[in-house]
């Protein structure tokens, strides 16, 4: 049975493009009204105005994660505008990739910064709204490349990454008793990033897709959406703190 979210209300970070758009997509059709949370209106906007063209309902707030201030208002304006909140996808990420001699200090905290430091930051702005809804769900964004036996090029978005799953146990644990579940997923997903990495290095993404069991990426609302509108289901009330790898197989998060 498909899931049902009418009445619900979806914040998504970086809904833009990519994995947010494909879970921002995912929970519309779902029932969800959806507040597609991006830097760049235009990118949101699109996003908004495929919902709506589909029938669905969603808003378009402009936020840079970053900016401490501006998620406290870009919360309020959500609560305000949507009638509450029910769910809350920390997606938004700066990717501190390369090798530790060549990442910048500034590009290390940017990724700290726009990944648990944002989420820490809107998890604690949207736990009022979440608890008195009383079935509030979080997500929280984390990626396999944390699990690759060769970090080569991966260690600090790995770091930032794994201090997000952190988060996840620790709030799944704390808010349980608010009627709050936290989980974390690492998805693998088409995304315009990935795109462009394949384009520009065929042989080692050929290599990349060999070790994932299914030897494929998913696809950013079919795989990765539709998977967390399912999760937000009663047939999931009962799971919480987990990190879910939505990517094929490849990661062991045992």
């Amino acid at each position: 049975m498909a899931v049902d979210l009418s009445g619900k209300v979806a914040l998504v970070t970086g809904a833009g493009q990519g994995v947010g758009r494909g879970i921002a997509l995912a929970l519309a059709r779902a029932g969800a009204a959806v507040a597609a949370v991006g830097r760049r209106a235009q990118n949101t906007g699109e996003v908004v105005d495929e919902i709506v063209a589909a029938g669905g309902k969603a808003q378009a707030f402009v936020c840079d994660v970053k900016d401490a201030k501006a998620i406290e208002t870009t919360v309020a304006e959500i609560t305000k505008a949507l009638g509450g909140l029910h769910i809350l996808v920390n997606n938004a990420q700066e990717v501190p990739l390369g090798p530790l001699l060549s990442v910048e200090d500034s590009a290390f905290e940017a990724g700290f910064d726009s990944g648990p430091l944002a989420s820490f930051r809107l998890m604690k702005a949207c736990h009022p709204h979440l608890k008195k809804s009383g079935d509030g769900v979080i997500f929280n964004l984390a990626t396999s490349a944390a699990r690759r036996w060769d970090m080569t090029n991966y260690g600090p978005y790995a770091a930032v990454k794994e201090a997000t799953r952190i988060l996840t146990r620790a709030a799944a644990a704390e808010w349980g008793v608010d009627g709050i579940r936290v989980l974390t997923i690492a998805p693998h997903a088409d995304s315009p990033a990935l795109k462009s990495w394949i384009d520009s290095r065929p042989e080692e993404a050929e290599a990349f897709f060999q070790t994932i069991p299914l030897r494929r990426v998913g696809r950013c609302e079919e795989d990765i959406g539709e998977a967390v509108a399912a999760l937000c289901g009663p047939e999931f009330g009962y799971l919480t703190g987990a990190t879910i790898p939505l990517d094929g197989g490849q990661a062991n998060f045992d």
